[in-house]
């Protein structure tokens, strides 16, 4: 457990430190994506890595599109969530996909902005990427061995 907790925490610092390099305006979501991550075995993790790339990936698309000509009405917003289903079942990606989607669709398109839909769905992709990356480079190159299969500490 001791050494699971080093590992981790290293994980989200570098990950912070290196959002922060890009000067990104919420560096945390880097910080949660490594978490999500780094908590996996290297099978694990390349599997969950995938989905939330692919599910932010599509939640910042369509978020950003819609954001950029409707304000957060909640009909756009419904028919949005329904959308980003819809095309995450017409990819091969798997349910966590469309909840990774779903939740960057909440971020972009109902949390409070100054600035453009694109810039902030542009942001949120690269924070997730950020500590997507991080964390599956933390895992090859310092596996844990103590991640127990069924994830229990």
């Amino acid at each position: 457990m001791l050494m699971h907790s080093v590992r981790t925490a290293v994980a989200v610092v570098t990950s912070l430190l290196v959002a922060s390099v890009f000067r990104l305006p919420e560096t945390y979501w880097s910080a949660i994506s490594t978490l999500v991550i780094s908590q996996s075995s290297l099978g694990a993790a390349l599997k969950v890595s995938w989905q939330r790339f692919v599910g932010t990936l599509f939640g910042a698309v369509v978020g950003g599109i819609v954001a950029s000509y409707f304000g957060p009405e909640i009909a756009i917003f419904g028919i949005t969530v329904f959308m980003l289903g819809l095309l995450c079942g017409l990819t091969p990606s798997d349910w966590s996909a469309y909840r990774f989607g779903g939740i960057t669709l909440v971020i972009v398109m109902l949390v409070p902005r100054t600035g453009p839909a694109w810039r902030i769905a542009f942001d949120r992709f690269v924070e997730t990427s950020i500590g997507i990356g991080v964390a599956l480079l933390l895992t090859v190159l310092w596996p844990d061995s103590e991640v127990p299969a069924g994830g229990k500490m």
